[in-house]
Order: structure tokens, then sequence, then C-alpha cells
């Protein structure tokens, strides 16, 4: 899941530069800690997990998990948390 933690620190850091895992955490219901661990993949995230994150960041599972490399909206970006 190399690609998993790499997507997911470039699209915080990028997406603004302001925010904080533990903004990310507050807004996905998950711990600072917990984003962290995700970021530097020692832990695998759940399904549930990349669900809230695809919908925070409002990208598609297939773009965070690496399976693509064509940033793609959320399919249900409408329906976020």
């Amino acid at each position: 899941m190399i690609m998993f933690s790499k997507r997911l620190t470039e699209l915080r850091e990028f997406s603004n530069p302001h925010l904080r895992q533990e903004d990310v955490g507050k807004a996905t219901g998950m711990s600072q800690r917990k984003i962290s661990r995700l970021e530097t993949g020692d832990v695998q995230p759940t399904p549930d997990e990349i669900v809230r994150l695809c919908r925070f960041y409002d990208v598609s599972a297939d773009y965070l998990l690496g399976l693509t490399d064509t940033y793609e909206k959320c399919p249900n970006s409408d329906e976020k948390k």
C-alpha cells in the first residue's frame, strides 16, 4: 500500500498547504495518530476509512489506492460524510 500512503500524503499537502493531519482526522472521524500512521504506511486502511478519505478529498478510491493515475472525483461526492 505504498501508493496509498504516498497519495494520501500528497492530497493533504497539495490540497491545502495549511491542512494538518489533525484537521483531516477531525473531518473524517479519525485521530491525528491514525492519519499519520496511514500516511507513513504503518497501518492498512479499513474499507470504511478509504471511503471517508475519498469523500473528504473528493477523489475516487481507484486514484487513492493507486489503481489509476487519473485524478477522478469521488462518485458520490454529493453525499459527503
